[in-house]
């Protein structure tokens, strides 16, 4: 999964958890398969106005993983105070590595690799 960020990146946590929670809310949300991934980044997906700046507009379907092996679904768990959540649901607890990339231009990317078997 890779997650386009305005700007350097500024920091992530990624790990696996039971329920994949909204922030700020604290409500969980359901997601698909057997494991899942809770991913933040230290990015709001809004202005220093309060405009939003990433608005999905299917929060429980933020990417068409019908047919990939590992990924079930991937959901948008809000963001609040300067960070951005999403979970990622996966079909078993498997071993991933994240790391960050420059580029394009001034911008940054967050990827999160999660492997096929184990």
């Amino acid at each position: 999964m890779v997650v386009g960020l305005n700007g350097p990146g500024k920091g992530y946590t990624v790990g696996c958890v039971p329920e994949i929670f909204q922030n700020p809310t604290g409500f969980t949300i359901p997601v698909y398969g057997s494991a899942r991934l809770q991913v933040t980044v230290n990015a709001p997906s809004y202005d220093n106005n309060g405009n939003l700046t990433y608005n999905p507009a299917a929060k429980a379907e933020l990417s068409n993983v019908a047919g990939y092996q590992t990924f079930w679904q991937v959901v948008y768990a809000g963001s609040f105070e300067g960070s951005t959540d999403v979970g990622l649901g996966a079909r078993a607890r498997l071993p991933h590595m994240v790391f960050t990339l420059d580029g394009p231009g001034s911008d940054s990317r967050l990827i999160v690799d999660v492997a096929h078997y184990w």
